[in-house]
């Protein structure tokens, strides 16, 4: 699944000419989305800092979980030469990284010390600051967080074990997370791909036209499944039609589909916790 930066980075390393020995040199760095926008805050190229937090570094699946610094074990297996790799900070840090530079678009000097991966941030925003406490971002896919307190908790379940976020000196605080990859892209599909509907906003009165989905049911794995199959090489389905089958049925199983998947996520975050 191409999911995390780690083996993308081998990838580049593999096959692109010259960078692998730029690297090696300290000339061709890495970094997540954060490390780029830290990295321009911070000065760009006249001394930005090369960092990213503990949320986002979590996410490389080159960073050890346990003490937080990037394993030499999975990099020597990956090939990532360490000299390329951003400095891992927390979350919330009393240590500034830099400051906006005086002469830059926000016109101030402005100190730079935090940095959250996004749905991280959502848990945060969501105050889920408590054991078992979890949120649900829906949008484009659907990405779930569940906060397991200050240990890791590895997934038997197809979950990913991931940082939720780490304040300053407090105990780092951990999450697993279960990614969906397409909820409202269906709707977004019946609305440019099938013409069910002309705006997405339509989907709910077209669906409340009839009692339940008529049996039908969407599993919308245009990209593959995600948690908690992980399944790259699965694909879209819908099973169950019959003539009797309308719009409304279609829009009903759509929205529907999007719960399935939910129910499916929270049912192994349950398994793997046995918070109800």
């Amino acid at each position: 699944m191409a999911y995390f930066s780690g083996p993308k980075i081998k990838w580049i390393l593999d096959n692109v000419d010259g960078v692998r020995q730029a690297a090696e040199r300290g000339e061709a760095l890495f970094g997540n989305i954060d490390t780029w926008e830290m990295w321009w805050l911070t000065g760009g190229p006249d001394g930005g800092a090369h960092i990213t937090d503990v949320t986002n570094a979590s996410r490389t699946i080159l960073m050890n979980l346990e003490n937080l610094d990037w394993d030499d074990e999975i990099l020597d297996t990956l090939g990532v030469p360490r000299q390329m790799l951003p400095r891992i900070v927390p979350s919330s840090d009393p240590d500034i990284w830099g400051n906006t530079p005086k002469n830059g678009p926000f016109g101030d000097i402005i100190p730079v010390c935090g940095d959250l991966g996004d749905q991280q941030a959502a848990l945060v925003g969501q105050t889920c600051f408590n054991l078992g406490e979890a949120k649900n971002t829906y949008g484009t896919g659907c990405f779930m967080l569940l906060n397991t307190g200050t240990s890791p908790v590895p997934s038997k379940s197809g979950l990913l074990t991931t940082v939720a976020y780490g304040i300053a000196d407090q105990p780092t605080v951990y999450a697993l997370e279960g990614s969906i990859a397409i909820t409202g892209a269906l709707v977004q599909w019946l609305r440019d791909n099938l013409g069910l509907i002309s705006k997405s906003v339509e989907i709910e009165d077209l669906a409340r036209t009839v009692e339940d989905n008529g049996g039908i049911y969407l599993v919308p794995a245009f990209s593959g499944l995600f948690a908690p199959y992980w399944r790259s090489d699965a694909r879209g389905v819908i099973v169950g039609l019959t003539r009797y089958v309308n719009k409304g049925h279609f829009a009903r199983a759509a929205l529907e589909a999007t719960a399935y998947q939910t129910r499916e996520v929270l049912d192994a975050m349950e398994k793997d916790t046995g918070v109800a």
